[in-house]
C-alpha cells in the first residue's frame, strides 16, 4: 500500500515470513488474501509478486478512487471540524518533508494518511474498505509514479481540499479530492 516494493517484485513465502517473523502457513495465508484482494499476484506456477498494472487497470482504479474518495470526503465535510482542518494541515507538512527529502515510500505513507484521516470522518466503514483495497492494489504503482513526477513541493490539491473544508464549499472539496486523486494515475497512462 506504502510503495514499498516495486511493481513486478517477486516474494517469496520463506521471504515473507522470515521479515514479519512467522511461519510459512500464516505467510501463505496472507499472500492468498492479498491475491484475492489484487495486492499481489498469483501465477499458476506459483510465482508470487507485486502486480505490473496495465494502462486499462489504471485508469479502472483511478476511475474507483474518483467515485469512492469524492463520496468518502463530501460524507466527511459535516463532521469536519477545526481539530480535523488543522491534524489535516500538520499531515500535510509531513509530506512536504517527504517531497523534500525525495523519501517516495515516506510520502505515500503520509499522503494515504491525508486522505484516511478525512475519511474517517465519513463514518463509512464499508466505502473506507473499499478505498484501502485499492490503494492496496496501487501502492506499488505508486511509488513507480512519485520516480517520474519529481516533485518539489507537496500536492497542490491537499491546500484546496483544506480550504474547501475550511469553507464548508461541498462542490470545491469533490473536485478538489477528484482532482488529486486522478491527476497523478493520468501521467502514468499519457
Amino acid at each position: 500500500m506504502h510503495g514499498e516494493m516495486a511493481p513486478g517484485q517477486a516474494l517469496t513465502l520463506r521471504g515473507i515470513g522470515k521479515e514479519f517473523g512467522v511461519s510459512m502457513t500464516p505467510a501463505r495465508e496472507a499472500v492468498r488474501r492479498l491475491a484475492a484482494e489484487g495486492a499481489l499476484s498469483l501465477s499458476t506456477s506459483g510465482r508470487v509478486s507485486t502486480p505490473e498494472l496495465t494502462r486499462d487497470r489504471i485508469e479502472e482504479l483511478a476511475a474507483l478512487r474518483a467515485l469512492l474518495e469524492v463520496e468518502l470526503a463530501s460524507r466527511a465535510l459535516p463532521r469536519a471540524h477545526m481539530a480535523l482542518i488543522d491534524r489535516l494541515q500538520s499531515i500535510n507538512m509531513a509530506v512536504a518533508e517527504m517531497v523534500t527529502k525525495r523519501d517516495a515510500v515516506g510520502y505515500i505513507r503520509s499522503n494515504l494518511e491525508f486522505h484516511r484521516t478525512l475519511y474517517l470522518r465519513a463514518q463509512a466503514p464499508a466505502m473506507l474498505a473499499m478505498a484501502e483495497t485499492v490503494w492496496l492494489q496501487l501502492g506499488p504503482t505508486m511509488r513507480a509514479l512519485y520516480g517520474r513526477l519529481r516533485r518539489t513541493e507537496p500536492p497542490h490539491y491537499h491546500r484546496l481540499i483544506i480550504a474547501a473544508l475550511k469553507a464548508g464549499d461541498e462542490p470545491g472539496l469533490r473536485l478538489a479530492v477528484r482532482s488529486d486523486v486522478t491527476q497523478g494515475l493520468r501521467l502514468l497512462v499519457t
